[in-house]
């Protein structure tokens, strides 16, 4: 009876066999794919995810501006932007701030100031600076010191100096100067050009719009020097080189003019 049984459900189920066999064979190709995949898909995926963080930062905008460095030692090229307020009347500029940066754009001084005269316009539209900022702030003959000695025996580089130093009550060597509102390139038609308008057109960059940032601007007057000075410090030379030569003919003319011939004077017999 039971070998009976046997082939009795064999005849009634004549496909279960194949059946099971396709579902096993289906059921084996997954897991080779799976093995396959274990090789193959983590390098392609996650390789792409690793990818994607690299392609974000690129696409970041970088601002030309920001330092290269942290170095904030005094270097050999230095450059000063000052923002002023209003005294006496308020039509009479005071020193603010003062802010100097080295060759690499990093701030080696930085100081809000209390002017001598008491301040009666903050000019917080264009300076930036607000009384709080120089509630704390140090007093201008301090700061006037510290600027004199960073600025001894270095190129200073700024926009419009004469203002700055004017302020400051200060002088610097006329060969040591580097104004980039003077600089022959950058002049159009012969007239001098805001900062706002140079750093747009040469490096590319927006600044001033709005308030005024002593940092960004003192950078930006060294991005400028920094592009061109090769042949900005050429020029410079050929200009100094120049007035020795000119100096040389004057003191040349004057030797002449002051030589005087003595005829002989026959005398007497």
């Amino acid at each position: 009876m039971g070998s009976q049984l046997k082939n009795k459900r064999l005849h009634l189920n004549p496909n279960w066999a194949q059946l099971q066999q396709k579902l096993k064979s289906h059921d084996s190709k997954p897991q080779r794919r799976s093995k396959g995949s274990q090789t193959e898909n983590p390098k392609t995926i996650l390789g792409k995810r690793k990818e994607r963080p690299n392609v974000e930062l690129d696409d970041s905008p970088i601002n030309p501006l920001a330092p290269i460095n942290d170095d904030i030692s005094v270097t050999d090229v230095v450059a000063m932007d000052c923002e002023m307020v209003g005294v006496s009347q308020g039509n009479k500029s005071a020193l603010g701030r003062v802010t100097l940066v080295n060759t690499w754009g990093n701030v080696v001084y930085d100081e809000f100031v209390r002017p001598v005269d008491r301040v009666v316009d903050f000019r917080t539209e264009i300076s930036g600076i607000r009384p709080r900022d120089l509630r704390k702030a140090k007093d201008f003959w301090v700061v006037q010191k510290r600027v004199a000695d960073i600025i001894k025996g270095r190129i200073l580089v700024g926009h419009a100096l004469h203002n700055d130093l004017k302020v400051l009550l200060l002088s610097h060597p006329k060969k040591d100067l580097r104004d980039t509102s003077e600089y022959q390139p950058f002049l159009r038609e012969g007239g001098r050009r805001a900062l706002r308008h140079l750093a747009a057109q040469f490096l590319g960059v927006q600044i001033q719009n709005g308030e005024h940032c002593s940092i960004q601007d003192a950078r930006a007057a060294m991005l400028l020097y920094q592009k061109n000075k090769k042949k900005w410090e050429k020029s410079v030379k050929d200009q100094m080189h120049l007035k020795q030569k000119q100096k040389k003919r004057k003191q040349k003319k004057k030797i002449k003019q002051g030589d005087v011939t003595i005829d002989s004077v026959p005398t007497a017999l």
